[in-house]
């Protein structure tokens, strides 16, 4: 018998969610309370966001949390008073971020990633087969975490709340335990196979030696959280200083050490988040500012400019031969990226959160540990999942994102914010390695170019194009968008289900004439937006 596709029969709808003094929107919902009672507690956008990510570290480790690092944007809502006295457009410098993704450690030797004979799986990178997958799984993928570093510099610059204070609904958590509800036992079941390579990883996630099972009944326990308690209770009482040159930085490294990686204290020590200021670029009447750096941003710019250029979109909706120019437009970025960006060339599993404060301050916040459980090492003396970093690098030696130490890795994260010709202002990022890309271009294309709602956005079908020359087509689509694609290019037809994720996993929140809006992913049982 031939291999078949899963498929789901049935067709979920999410509805937008309206909010009077803010809302916050991520892929779980415990984190979109976290960070909404920041928010009622007098927070801003800052002080939320960074109370939301900490919480989706907790309760999604396979996504992110402090062993791994990410992006941010913030639109700060002082500009609101300049456009409403001056009738003008909001100054470029309203828009600012910081870059806190992870670093190769100082150490690492380039001879230790040989490429061997085998297909070009490499955690669905396609990247070319590493000896033992060292550059994907175990001690050798790990790269230096930016997040707390990320933390502190974005608290600094934007917060209004105390770091014990912004900390504590995550910390509550953590004393709970991982939240086990069938979606975390499904992830941990599906990385056992890894986990249990590694002694701490295995007595963490994999108690008894297999993977946990939550009650039947409809409860939700928490799985110990074991040594990451005292981790995190000791940055909410010492600071995050602590995690880059105290005490915990060298339990940390010694951690690393013993484990076999290569990251060392004086990386720790080394380690400093980047701040950047915002850069817009015109997409029709429309204003987008992408992230600065070595992430997705400055390829979302080329597609829009190349789409803006070659294609004028019709009022009824996107038909096949718009969704034709995203796959050819998504082919140029993405042949472009890989061939030229890294940081030679000067220029998974991941969560995405968006928020919006009664003030009106907009952030747009990635946040990663790469792929399922990051490196599915977890370090014996703190607790925490390292990320597999180092998967980002190409493996081949002498292209400008190639392995080397020291350095930032070319990301795929995208946070991104978006002025509307309105005067709606909006966040949108996504979840899903290099089918991030795809799906924030997507969005907002959807936005602009038909006037469509943040619901109905969020409800559209789209493809996917990944760094190969296969383009994604959502099952949703009529058989005429798929012929109109199909015609001299490689398709394959897609479900955007609950599992397997095969399309990115989006999220976003508006705000229009005082009407506050968010969507969450809509496959997700998990996501959520919470209003305020």
């Amino acid at each position: 018998m031939q291999p078949y596709q899963m498929r789901e029969t049935w067709r979920v709808t999410k509805p937008a969610v309206r909010g009077e003094r803010g809302l916050v929107s991520t892929q779980h919902y415990l984190a979109s309370e976290a960070g909404a009672s920041i928010l009622r507690a007098g927070g801003n956008a800052a002080d939320a966001a960074v109370a939301a990510g900490l919480a989706l570290g907790v309760v999604e480790p396979w996504m992110s949390g402090i062993g791994g690092g990410g992006f941010m944007q913030w639109m700060d809502a002082t500009s609101d008073a300049t456009l409403k006295a001056t009738s003008k457009t909001v100054a470029a410098g309203a828009v600012s971020g910081v870059d806190f993704a992870m670093v190769s450690p100082q150490g690492l030797d380039p001879a230790d990633y040989p490429l061997v004979a085998g297909t070009n799986a490499a955690d669905k990178f396609n990247w070319p087969t590493v000896f033992e997958d060292r550059h994907t799984t175990g001690p050798y993928s790990i790269a230096v975490p930016g997040y707390l570093a990320g933390i502190c510099a974005v608290l600094t610059r934007y917060g209004t709340m105390s770091l014990a204070d912004v900390m504590a609904p995550a910390l509550e958590l953590v004393r709970f335990g991982l939240p086990l509800d069938w979606l975390a036992t499904q992830k941990i079941s599906n990385n056992a196979r890894d986990l249990r390579n590694y002694a701490a990883s295995a007595r963490m996630y994999l108690p008894h030696g297999l993977p946990p099972v939550g009650p039947v009944n409809g409860e939700v326990t928490g799985l110990p959280w074991r040594e990451l308690v005292t981790t995190y209770e000791a940055l909410a009482t010492d600071g995050i200083e602590g995690f880059y040159s105290g005490a915990l930085a060298a339990t940390l490294a010694q951690d690393a050490h013993d484990v076999g990686s290569s990251m060392r204290l004086s990386d720790l020590q080394a380690y400093s988040a980047h701040p950047f200021e915002g850069k817009p670029v015109h997409y029709r009447d429309a204003r987008v500012w992408a992230p600065q750096g070595l992430n997705a941003g400055p390829s979302l710019e080329y597609a829009l400019s190349a789409l803006q250029t070659r294609w004028a979109a019709a009022s009824s909706g996107p038909d096949g031969a718009a969704y034709a120019h995203y796959a050819d437009v998504l082919l140029e970025a993405y042949a472009r990226r890989l061939a030229t960006m890294g940081v030679a060339s000067g220029s998974g599993n991941t969560s995405h959160l968006g928020v919006i404060d009664g003030a009106g301050n907009v952030v747009s916040w990635t946040q990663t540990i790469m792929s399922a459980f990051g490196s599915k090492v977890v370090m014996p003396s703190t607790g925490i999942t390292m990320n597999n970093g180092i998967m980002w690098f190409d493996p081949v030696p002498g292209r400008p994102n190639s392995i080397q130490p020291g350095v930032r890795p070319l990301s795929n994260m995208c946070p991104a914010i978006v002025e509307l010709a309105n005067g709606c202002r909006l966040a949108v990022g996504a979840c899903g390695g290099r089918k991030i890309l795809p799906a924030v271009f997507q969005l907002i294309s959807f936005m602009v170019d038909y006037r469509m709602s943040l619901e109905e956005a969020m409800h559209t079908p789209r493809i996917d194009v990944s760094g190969t020359d296969e383009v994604a087509v959502d099952n949703r689509l009529s058989a005429d968008v798929v012929r109109v694609v199909s015609d001299g290019r490689r398709c394959k037809v897609a479900q955007h289900g609950v599992y397997p994720n095969q399309f990115a996993l989006p999220n976003i929140v508006a705000l229009h004439d005082g009407v506050y809006s968010g969507g969450a992913f809509i496959m997700s049982p998990t996501a959520a937006v919470i209003a305020v």
